[in-house]
């Protein structure tokens, strides 16, 4: 048992077959900058990462026990414009899977397909302005 002092998550991984055009994609599509190392035999680019801020981070992982997927665990990404985003997902070869709906006061949703073929959700804020 646990005490409920923090969320449950703390990390994430997202196989990848081709490292440098799933960096590529990410970056193009989050201006995100990676770190890349070797965890026991497996490449590791690592997503940013602040102590200082909210959330959570992770790595996009390729080794022999990471498969891309449409039916695995399914990752949010945070934006302030999911139409921004998608538009830049279709830009640098990923597809749209679920268009942009709203989930109430929550605010919206979105699925697409990266450039490894997993399935990734964006969230955006009904505070963000768009």
């Amino acid at each position: 048992m646990f005490a409920k002092v923090a969320n449950p998550v703390v990390y994430f991984e997202i196989p990848v077959t081709d490292m440098n055009r799933a960096m590529q994609f990410y970056k193009s599509v989050f201006s995100f900058d990676f770190e890349q190392t070797l965890i026991d035999h497996n490449e590791m680019a690592l997503f940013p990462f602040s102590d200082e801020s909210k959330g959570i981070s992770g790595a996009l992982a390729k080794g022999e026990i990471y498969k891309p997927t449409h039916n695995g665990v399914v990752i949010y990404f945070r934006t302030d414009s999911i139409d921004k985003t998608l538009s830049l997902v279709t830009a640098n070869g990923g597809k749209v899977l679920y268009p942009k709906t709203s989930n109430g006061d929550l605010g919206f949703v979105a699925e697409f397909e990266d450039s490894e073929g997993n399935r990734i959700a964006l969230h955006q804020s009904s505070k963000s302005t768009e």
